[in-house]
């Protein structure tokens, strides 16, 4: 009988336990710190073992809320290793929504860091939660304390391959947050899918300067390198300078948008500081043309770009091998093996190409459903099993898709549809202009409106007013922003997503007098 345990198909990618290869180093630490494959092993059988001894119930889920560190990573492993589920959260989450979290999932096991054990305790011991340990990312916290106790063998964990491994709570930037349900079946296909189509081979180094409470680095990044046996170089934070340093001895990076603009400003970045690298892959957010060229002109390499979500795992891939294609820009490429996607319209009609509407996707990667979420999972998924992603593309004459926005970016002003991406993208293109955001607020007379923030490149001066009119000559009235504002940055999320939702609501007011405001 096969064992469809996630961990146990990652486990068989170490090295074999006969001769040396064990003790080869599996993960070095931007400080020099080196963990060997076989650290690894021993650390995620304590961890599991630990885990064990707990006595929890089937399917429990084992919250995590700690900075980045190797530890955190084997804590993982060891949670798929032993059988449980991981829940990931964010750094950044605040008492309200860990609450929330908590209380939602019902954790078993939560763990945090020793600054956050005061309140976290008393949150998780108020919803039920019998067990709350510490980690720190200096390798302390009564965790690892207590796993030093445990046995370093065990025999991983039988699971089927629709057992849930994981769940990953959506930002929520409308209502609640909801929790997608992934399964081992939907992270390791997933995986084996892009070793394959990304190139992964022998002798492949990871630089992993991603956040692990996230989709891109704890799935996309770490399985990646783990499935092929690769060493990774780590990062606990990312630096510009210091990952530049690293380059020479790498041949794979991952990085959100905002990671490869901060590389940009380094004068280290050349090509001979690229001379050994394979693959630059980027996600999360959408990367700009000018990033994406200046990339290609500064170090000679191709920027991949795909795209996923938290429901989804990865959905789509530029081309690595040319056979396969070129990679282009300004899309997030071409659909990856065994996943179906389609574009529809009103009523659910499949569009053809260059057609704007809702993105729909089915395949083995794709979630079960939204924890404890019936009735919400019902609405996402279409009678024939297409999950609706609320992002809003087409699919270009060449195959390759284009995301135009989220559905809920939409604006509807006067009846018209306006799309945010394609308006952003003539803004983009104005001299002086770094990168910018449309969005949409409440207008007595249209319904709605857009308002155009746009951020200056370095040095540079823009005027808003002329950006306004520079749009009116190129584009319908319609689509043309009632207001345009120069900031100095945008809002982001910890993957570099432009907040939306916090600019729509600073905004809202603009053309509506609110009663008592």
């Amino acid at each position: 009988m096969i064992n469809h345990n996630l961990f146990a198909a990652l486990r068989a990618a170490f090295p074999a336990e006969s001769g040396t290869g064990m003790d080869q180093t599996a993960i070095e630490t931007e400080h020099g710190l080196r963990y060997s494959w076989r650290d690894i092993d021993r650390a995620t059988a304590m961890l599991a073992n630990l885990l064990a001894s707990l006595a929890l119930p089937a399917g429990a889920r084992i919250a995590v809320q700690v900075d980045k560190s190797v530890e955190a990573m084997m804590l993982y492993l060891a949670t798929l290793r032993a059988g449980y589920v991981f829940l990931p959260l964010n750094t950044a989450y605040q008492t309200a929504e860990i609450e929330y979290f908590i209380g939602n999932a019902e954790p078993a096991v939560v763990v945090c860091s020793s600054k956050n054990f005061g309140w976290v305790s008393k949150l998780a011991f108020q919803a039920g939660t019998q067990n709350v340990f510490t980690l720190d990312d200096d390798r302390s916290g009564s965790l690892l304390q207590r796993a030093a106790q445990c046995s370093d063998q065990h025999e991983v964990a039988r699971v089927a391959e629709d057992d849930l491994a994981a769940i990953l709570y959506t930002s929520g930037t409308t209502g609640r947050s909801k929790g997608a349900m992934l399964s081992h079946r939907n992270l390791l296909s997933n995986a084996q899918v892009l070793h394959d189509y990304w190139g992964w081979k022998r002798g492949d180094v990871l630089i992993h300067a991603l956040p692990i409470f996230h989709v891109h680095g704890l799935f996309v990044a770490l399985h990646g390198a783990l499935l092929n046996g690769s060493k990774m170089i780590w990062f606990l934070t990312f630096d510009a300078a210091a990952v530049v340093k690293k380059l020479p001895e790498a041949t794979v990076f991952m990085g959100v948008p905002t990671l490869y603009s901060r590389l940009l400003a380094e004068p280290g970045l050349t090509r001979e500081a690229c001379a050994n690298m394979r693959l630059f892959v980027a996600g999360s957010a959408p990367l700009l043309i000018e990033t994406f060229n200046v990339w290609q002109q500064r170090t000679g390499h191709t920027i991949v770009e795909r795209y996923g979500m938290s429901e989804t795992v990865m959905l789509t891939s530029n081309p690595y091998h040319p056979e396969a294609g070129q990679p282009r820009g300004g899309t997030a490429g071409l659909v990856l093996p065994g996943v179906s996607l389609q574009v529809t319209g009103e009523g659910g009609s499949v569009l053809p190409d260059n057609e704007i509407g809702g993105i729909e996707v089915k395949g083995p990667n794709v979630f079960s459903g939204y924890w404890r979420m019936p009735e919400k999972t019902a609405e996402e998924f279409t009678a024939d099993g297409f999950f609706k992603t609320g992002d809003v593309g087409r699919i270009d004459e060449h195959g390759y898709l284009v995301i135009v926005g989220r559905s809920k970016d939409l604006i509807i002003s006067g009846g018209y549809n306006v799309y945010p991406a394609e308006i952003e993208g003539y803004i983009n293109d104005m001299p002086g202009v770094l990168e910018s955001a449309l969005v949409g607020v409440p207008h007595p007379d249209f319904g709605e409106v857009g308002i155009a923030l746009v951020v200056a490149k370095a040095g540079c001066a823009v005027d808003a007013g002329r950006i306004v009119a520079e749009l009116k000559a190129k584009l319908a009235n319609f689509k043309i922003p009632k207001l345009c504002f120069v900031l100095q940055e945008l809002p982001r999320n910890a993957m570099g997503k432009v907040q939306k939702n916090l600019l729509r609501e600073q905004y809202r007011t603009r053309f509506i007098k609110v009663v008592g405001g």
